[in-house]
């Protein structure tokens, strides 16, 4: 009978191989009961696999054998990479060529009882050999956890399969028909992917090719039925070779409860569990990978399916998950309170969860469950549990030895919580500062749902999702982002774009990452939510607070996008009502117009302009109300529309100045003062245009000769809306072809620069002087640009310039 024991796995060839190496032997040593050799194996595996990655740069396959049967027992660690081209040099003979190839090594002849190297053609296996002392006890003792469940043996088939490398069926059994429905002429020649709905297994997740190329291999999986079902199976694989030398997997398959046939459930190993977490408090390692440990070594000394450590919130009164091992069901945040609360300071075993607490059943995907509480000071700081898929799975006996590891690591746990603590505090203010600076000022939605996207992953999750519900209750799938990009498109199409239940209530995709989706809230408004895959098996109760205050503060942002977008969108209606949705054309006067309002985001302000025809003239308009904003803007669209109203029922300049006068002076808004250049162009027959103008306190408008000559054309006089007894007058001249008129508002003349004005020492007038030949757009188009770089900051007031030039074509228009 062949008694060995082996254990494979494989890493790719990256920094972060040696400490899923060193995890792994430590797993398997504590299941084969070699803890008492751990330290040197795990020294040892971290150097072969650390040579393997520096000097190979290739995968790595781990591979630990136990022969009991030996005398004396030994146990083998190999390391296979797949660059055998580098040699290493026999054992006592010092390295040549690179001074620092296998010098790690050296640690091999001081700790193994033997070690060497075995090349082939494609790969290079170093191997050391340690030898077992008195410590292992090769046969476990019988106990209630190490019986095989009953269950009907009428469903018992053992179904064998062979396949090649690839995964290509050679082989099916008729065993194999009956536990899956696929007769074998179906399924010789098809890739086991077609039949696997393979997720990958443990914390190393190897693909299914990658785990048909380990020499030996267990775990359960789900199969295709012919049905179309999934059936959960239990797989014990062996590689072989076949009679030209070629490798081959051998399956053997069973039902998922007959599990037993095929390798019978590992025996609770609880005299193991005290010394093994006495060893382990022994070693200064980070809290997650101490809690990860201890977590490991409850599931693997009880028996059970799952073990969790859970640790209090602030204010000790809620237990979240903190670690978690086996066959974990993605577990996020606070669990039902049910067993776990501040005042349980005893064990507690559960044969049945579904008879007294259904939610935390569900919760734990699991009927059986034992825990013991972490108790500090007579305080309850967190629980000790272990569950297990079927009831009745646990016993008296486990609960006082639960409680005793909890006795053992409850103290250090706290240590280490309150050291964890400070530093995820420290940096949750890091990542929320980060998080506010980034969304700081940002209105639009789309780029909101974009960055908290791209905030998540990769520091929390695989991939993140986010769901905008608009004001009138749609939700739409707004942004995807994956830590591999290439997969961005594949994730958008898997996830549903427009939900059609409540987002706490999608049966998401299943997929190799837990699912998990946190709710966009604030001021009881729902405005979407945060979905994150995860490959971790739990979420930690402090990043689940994390997330929450992160999506809190999304939530804010996108309350403000919403009311900025509002906000926006009342500006531009009120744009179309305050400034004319096109300017009037003028046969042989050819006109421009710029208008910037200076409050950011805004449409309109208190600068305006206007430009229509009346019967045979036109008429033109420009104003500036005193202030900014929406109360400035409210005076403008009087102003414009009292102008535009009298000018058509043929009031002359001076009359619409008056009436305009009394009509602000009738409104009673004390403050709100009005600057206003209006005027009337009528054609010359010899071409050009005859203006008639009026200046209300306003800067007076420049006309530009074709010689560069430049003259102010009208007198200010008082200001619209100070005095009912206010007389105004109007001034004519000739708008000769070629001839430029400049009107601007005070935005432009008293643009400012420390200490200095664009118009100071008439800087306007030289502006203009320069602008000889340019039609009226190019014109505009200088001043503007003038305007906006004459000082680095942003204009703080409004800015509204109206061009007119005339040309010789007028004399055409009118014959």
């Amino acid at each position: 009978m062949d008694t060995t024991r082996v254990s494979s796995t494989a890493f790719d060839g990256t920094p972060q191989a040696p400490a899923h190496a060193r995890k792994f032997v430590r797993q398997v040593l504590g299941e084969w009961r070699l803890s008492h050799l751990a330290e040197d194996a795990v020294l040892l595996t971290s150097e072969l696999v650390t040579n393997a990655v520096l000097h190979a740069g290739t995968g790595v396959e781990l591979t630990c054998r136990l022969d009991v049967d030996a005398t004396p027992a030994k146990l083998e660690i190999e390391v296979e990479d797949h660059h055998p081209a580098r040699t290493i040099p026999p054992a006592g003979e010092p390295p040549s060529g690179d001074a620092t190839s296998g010098r790690g090594l050296a640690l091999a002849g001081m700790l193994a009882d033997a070690w060497g190297v075995t090349y082939t053609k494609r790969a290079k296996r170093v191997w050391v050999r340690m030898e077992i002392g008195d410590g292992f006890e090769p046969h476990e003792p019988p106990g209630r956890l190490g019986m095989l469940p009953v269950v009907p043996l009428e469903t018992l088939h053992v179904g064998v399969l062979v396949a090649d490398l690839d995964g290509v069926v050679e082989s099916w059994n008729t065993e194999a028909e009956k536990l899956l429905g696929w007769q074998a002429e179906q399924v010789v020649g098809r890739s086991l992917k077609d039949l696997v709905a393979w997720q990958g297994h443990g914390p190393y997740a190897l693909s299914l090719i990658d785990t048909l190329a380990l020499c030996r291999w267990r775990g359960e999986a789900r199969m295709r039925h012919r049905d179309g079902g999934l059936v959960p199976v239990y797989v014990s694989q062996l590689r072989s070779r076949g009679h030209a030398g070629e490798r081959r997997s051998i399956w053997m398959v069973v039902p998922a409860e007959h599990r037993g046939v095929l390798t019978p459930p590992s025996a609770p190993m609880r005299r193991e569990a005290g010394r093994r977490i006495k060893e382990l408090l022994d070693h200064d390692m980070p809290f997650t990978e101490l809690l990860d440990t201890i977590a490991q070594i409850v599931q693997v000394s009880s028996g059970g399916d799952a073990a969790y450590v859970l640790l209090s919130a602030e204010g000790g009164d809620r237990f979240g998950v903190a670690a978690g091992a086996g066959t974990t069901a993605g577990l996020v945040g606070v669990l039902a309170t049910g067993v776990f609360g501040p005042e349980r300071r005893t064990p507690v075993m559960t044969e049945d969860l579904l008879a007294g607490d259904v939610e935390l059943a569900d919760q734990l995907r699991a009927r059986s469950m034992a825990c013991a509480p972490l108790l500090v000071g007579g305080a309850v700081i967190g629980y000790l549990v272990v569950t297990a898929a079927r009831p009745g799975h646990f016993d008296q006996e486990l609960t006082i030895s639960l409680q005793h590891i909890a006795g053992q690591v409850a103290v250090p746990v706290q240590r280490g919580r309150l050291a964890e603590q400070d530093r995820a505090h420290r940096g949750r203010l890091s990542f929320l500062a980060e998080a506010g600076e980034l969304l700081a000022g940002v209105h639009d939605e789309e780029l909101i749902a974009a960055l908290t996207a791209q905030l998540v992953v990769p520091k929390i999750a695989t991939w993140a999702a986010v769901y905008l519900t608009d004001l009138t209750g749609m939700t739409r799938l707004a942004h995807v982002w994956h830590s591999d990009e290439r997969n961005n498109a594949d994730l958008r199409k898997s996830l549903p774009a427009i939900p059609r239940s409540a987002l706490d209530q999608v049966d998401w995709p299943i997929g190799p990452e837990n699912v998990l989706a946190f709710p966009l809230l604030t001021q009881g408004r729902s405005y979407g939510a945060l979905v994150i895959g995860r490959t971790e098996p739990t979420l930690p109760l402090e990043l689940a607070d994390l997330l929450a205050d992160l999506c809190r503060l999304v939530s804010l942002n996108l309350h403000t996008a919403m009311l900025y977008a509002r906000q926006a969108t009342t500006s531009r209606v009120l744009q179309r009502s305050l400034l004319p949705m096109r300017v009037a054309p003028m046969p042989g006067l050819e006109s421009a117009v710029v208008y910037e309002p200076a409050e950011e985001g805004a449409d309109v302000g208190g600068d305006f302009y206007d430009l229509f025809t009346v019967a045979d003239h036109w008429c033109f308009a420009l104003g500036d109300v005193c202030g900014s904003g929406p109360e400035a803007a409210a005076v403008t669209g009087l102003a414009r529309h009292a102008v535009r109203l009298l000018a058509k029922e043929h009031y002359t300049v001076a009359d619409i100045l008056d009436r305009l006068n009394h009509a602000l002076l009738e409104e009673g808004d004390e403050g709100r003062f009005l600057s206003l250049l209006c005027g009337e162009l009528t054609p010359l027959p010899q071409g050009g245009a005859l203006c008639t103008i009026a200046s209300a306190g306003h800067p007076p408008p420049l006309r530009l000769r074709p010689g560069g000559e430049v003259r102010a054309m009208a007198t200010p006089q008082l200001l619209l809306g100070i005095e009912a007894d206010a007389r105004f007058h109007v001034e004519t001249f000739e708008l000769a072809p070629e001839d430029v008129l400049l009107c601007v508002t005070d935005g432009v003349t008293e643009r400012r620069n420390g200490d200095r004005l664009l118009d100071d020492g008439d800087g306007l007038a030289a502006l203009l002087s320069g602008c000889t030949g340019l039609s009226a757009h190019g014109v505009a188009e200088r001043v503007r640009h003038a305007v906006e770089t004459f000082a680095p900051e942003p204009s703080q007031d409004d800015v509204a310039l109206l061009v007119i030039k005339a040309s010789a074509a007028l004399r055409q228009a009118v014959r």
